[in-house]
């Protein structure tokens, strides 16, 4: 018995339109990731948490927990402030160009840090608000955090409270 094999160079139709939504999304793709690698700015998040000791610390995307952070970041840069501690926070600048903050969850769970109706800029005011900042100069920036009472009385720690502090070096 012989059998022959032929080659079918035609393709259909359905596949030719697979290929060229294929390529079209692959050449998308590429395209997002080099504007995104051109403009050289990204996402920052920094997460507070409460802890035993010394309180409340915080994390830059999700690395280790410290009361001192220093990032590096280029201009256009969004930081995200989260605050998950059993306290109230305000992010605070202390230093570099002036920045804006936007609050993003701002809800006033029992009036927190003693506000009462619209947040202060940079205040979270309840276990999961946040606030952004958009470095848009180059400079040195630094931020600490003011801390309002406890939301729940009692809460222990060993030692002394640390104070936060971030230094944003925007190139």
């Amino acid at each position: 018995m012989r059998f022959e094999v032929t080659e079918n160079t035609e393709r259909s139709p359905i596949m030719k339109t697979k290929h060229l939504l294929l390529a079209t999304a692959a050449a998308s793709a590429v395209a997002a990731l080099l504007a995104v690698s051109a403009s050289g700015a990204a996402n920052v998040s920094l997460l507070i948490r409460h802890q035993l000791r010394g309180c409340h610390t915080w994390s830059v995307n999700g690395g280790a927990f410290k009361a001192s952070q220093t990032i590096t970041v280029t201009h256009g840069t969004v930081l995200t402030v989260v605050d998950n501690d059993v306290m109230p926070h305000r992010l605070v600048q202390l230093a570099g160009p002036s920045v804006k903050f936007v609050n993003l969850k701002t809800g006033m769970m029992g009036g927190g840090m003693g506000t009462a109706g619209k947040a202060a800029p940079g205040a979270m005011t309840h276990m999961g608000a946040s606030t952004r900042v958009v470095f848009t100069h180059p400079g040195v920036y630094r931020f600490t955090t003011k801390a309002g009472e406890d939301y729940m009385p009692g809460m222990k720690t060993i030692g002394e409270d640390y104070v936060l502090r971030l230094k944003v070096i925007v190139r």
